[in-house]
């Protein structure tokens, strides 16, 4: 059984860092901790920590790490026949010391070490955010020349793969082109990361509609094992790393209400801020609102 179902009492603390000591330490990005199992594998840990313009806030939004983990384990069983993902299905609770799992039940998941590619793998399916800045100034995303005439959130005639590159911390993914992705992982890669792609964002908007979302826009990133063959790693198909829009409120011509940070975004462009460390704290009724948009994700998603 996995942790996250095996765990029946669970901290509402925000977790804001992990601090085990029972596995080396590895690499703590903007919302993962991440740790080694052993040398083929690693426990990654979802905090409840929050980035909004490429910076990390000083206010978690409780359960956000829990929403993103057990979303991701909900889309990896369900796409796992169109690319196998990086799960080993090892119940992390069994990698920690016994007083290290209340840290870490229902948010962390242990995951085969691959390579992965340098490059975002985005699919869009509306027009939206960056994408719709660049058609507005080029009538193109990443050299990809659309209709004359789109309005903003107009649904596009079929999902376009519209690569970014893997920006350092605490700088911003620009879009690229095909013919970059090339360069950077190889042309077969390249074949295959884009077609995989289009076929998993196909496969999961057409089952989020039946549960009344719109997936607007959608990354993925993948890895390859020694012998070169492709898998689904990092998370998917998350609040945090898609663009969930209620199928209810949608329409064109406006950016539609979404299920993610988006609330935080809006709060903070309210405020005198450079956008540049440290971030305004976050007044209670955003952070519970917030919350509350990823859980209702979570809820609309899975059934649970």
């Amino acid at each position: 059984m996995r942790e996250a179902e095996a765990e029946t009492t669970m901290s509402d603390t925000p977790l804001y860092k992990t601090d085990l000591k029972s596995l080396p330490f590895l690499h703590r990005g903007k919302v993962r901790d991440i740790y080694a199992v052993g040398d083929d594998k690693l426990l990654v840990v979802q905090s409840d920590r929050l980035s909004a313009f490429d910076v990390i806030l000083d206010d978690p939004i409780p359960g956000k790490g829990r929403v993103l983990t057990e979303v991701s384990y909900f889309w990896f069983d369900r796409l796992k026949h169109i690319v196998p993902n990086h799960l080993t299905g090892i119940d992390p609770a069994t990698v920690v010391a016994p007083e290290e799992r209340a840290q870490i039940a229902g948010r962390a998941m242990v995951v085969h070490k691959y390579k992965p590619l340098m490059v975002e793998a985005v699919v869009r399916g509306y027009i939206i955010g960056s994408g719709w800045n660049d058609y507005r100034k080029t009538g193109a995303i990443c050299g990809i020349k659309l209709p004359a005439g789109l309005k903003q959130a107009e649904k596009l005639a079929e999902p376009i793969f519209t690569p970014a590159s893997k920006a350092p911390a605490g700088q911003h993914d620009e879009n690229i082109t095909y013919d970059d992705v090339v360069a950077t992982i190889g042309a077969a890669n390249t074949a295959k990361v884009k077609d995989i792609s289009i076929k998993l964002y196909t496969a999961a908007a057409e089952y989020a509609a039946t549960r009344g979302i719109i997936i607007a826009d959608t990354k993925f990133e993948f890895g390859t094992d020694a012998a070169g063959n492709l898998f689904l790693i990092d998370e998917a198909l998350t609040p945090d790393s898609s663009r969930f829009w209620p199928a209810a409120e949608y329409r064109t011509g406006i950016s539609p209400p979404s299920f993610d940070k988006q609330f935080v975004r809006d709060w903070l462009e309210t405020q005198p801020w450079n956008k540049k460390a440290p971030a305004p704290r976050l007044p209670a009724d955003v952070l519970a609102k917030t919350a509350e948009k990823y859980r209702e994700a979570q809820r609309m998603l899975t059934g649970r």
